[in-house]
């Protein structure tokens, strides 16, 4: 099945405020019914590619196109896009009831008086909202996460092609943060809407995402799905940003001095580790390297499984964390290391591991990841 043409479109998008330059020649394509996540830290330009897209704001001059369906809608307003929006702060009309919230929209747009009762009564099913409940509260009678699927209910209700969420979950607590994140991807199933979602948390477009744009300093970093972004960060600003990684540093040595397709990284302290090769590598250069806690595992001295990288150190702390147990090892050349470890029952099977250990840190060599120049 040929694959449809994108449903949106940033080529080359830019926008300055002043001397700062807040989008810098960002592009990608969302297809139509995607959950397409912009991921990355406070300032990095998330918010504001939203708002190019929502027409809040407009590209600079020569700042690129944004594109809908095909058109280039740069200098259409708002209300001309077919594009809904849900805040962060929901932006409720604090003395309008629940039903004249989700109605104002239709008001706005001019729907036919005779459409709107059926629509508003439709819409805040679609969030699980019963509107003989909650029709007549006014905002402040709701909890958070009700506040939160009014404002959902008020975007659907308009029928949008593209709904837009500026991280819409910041203000719930973690258990109903992750109830909705469940319930926003259900809903973009059901309905088969394309949602674009911004939000800081990691954990939060992992979940949720077909694909993340991670976006740093006003660019998009890298643009994949969840594995391809936590599984091969391309760069250590997305390693480290993206849950935790474990960084080491060396020099390439010579192709085809470790087997089977691998390449020795001499370490300042005259260790090799062994990673794969690729057409990247150039013997005697500078290289970063990052394994993630869950990929490392802890050996006894001399019980190092054949093939496999590794190297000494003491434990310096157990942290217990629930479903894992973090273990920091300090390493003979003074760096520290997190190792994920399963954990299987503290109360009946503890860990092996305590402060004072001498340990190896040992993984496969097809667990490294070779990061980019910065």
């Amino acid at each position: 099945m040929p694959e449809l043409p994108p449903i949106v479109e940033f080529r080359q998008v830019s926008k300055s405020f002043g001397e700062a330059r807040a989008v810098d020649a960002v592009s990608f394509a969302v297809r139509p019914g995607e959950f397409f996540s912009l991921l990355g830290p406070s300032g990095c330009g998330k918010t504001t590619t939203l708002r190019l897209l929502a027409g809040f704001e407009t590209p600079d001059d020569d700042g690129g196109e944004v594109r809908i369906d095909g058109e280039v809608v740069n200098r259409r307003r708002p209300y001309e896009r077919r594009i809904g929006m849900v805040f962060q702060s929901y932006a409720l009309f604090p003395h309008l009831s629940v039903e004249r919230n989700v109605a104002f929209g239709l008001e706005e747009h001019r729907i036919p008086p005779t459409e709107i009762p059926g629509r508003v009564e439709r819409a805040p099913g679609l969030v699980r909202l019963a509107p003989a409940t909650y029709a007549r509260r006014k905002p402040h009678q709701l909890s958070g996460g009700q506040r939160q699927r009014v404002a959902l209910a008020r975007a659907l209700v308009l029928e949008p092609t593209i709904l837009l969420l500026d991280e819409p979950l910041g203000a719930l607590d973690l258990k109903l943060r992750k109830e909705m994140q469940l319930e926003l991807k259900t809903l973009n199933r059901q309905l088969g809407m394309t949602f674009i979602y911004v939000t800081h948390d990691q954990e939060e477009a992992l979940a949720m995402s077909d694909r993340i744009a991670v976006m740093s300093a006003a660019r998009v970093a890298q643009l994949g799905t969840p594995a391809e972004i936590y599984e091969n960060p391309r760069t250590e600003f997305v390693a480290q940003f993206i849950g935790e990684a474990n960084l080491f540093g060396g020099v390439a040595g010579r192709a085809g001095g470790g087997a089977g397709g691998l390449r020795p990284i001499l370490q300042a302290d005259g260790r090799d580790l062994l990673v794969p090769d690729h057409p990247g590598l150039r013997e005697g250069t500078e290289v970063r390297i990052a394994v993630r806690p869950e990929w490392l595992d802890l050996c006894a001295p001399g019980e190092v499984p054949p093939g496999e990288n590794a190297l000494p150190g003491t434990v310096g702390d157990v942290i217990y964390l629930g479903e894992t147990m973090h273990v920091v090892v300090t390493l003979a050349a003074g760096a520290r290391v997190r190792v994920a470890l399963r954990n299987e029952g503290q109360l009946l099977n503890p860990l092996r591991w305590t402060r004072g250990d001498a340990v190896m840190v040992a993984w496969r060599p097809e667990d490294c990841q070779v990061l980019e120049p910065a």
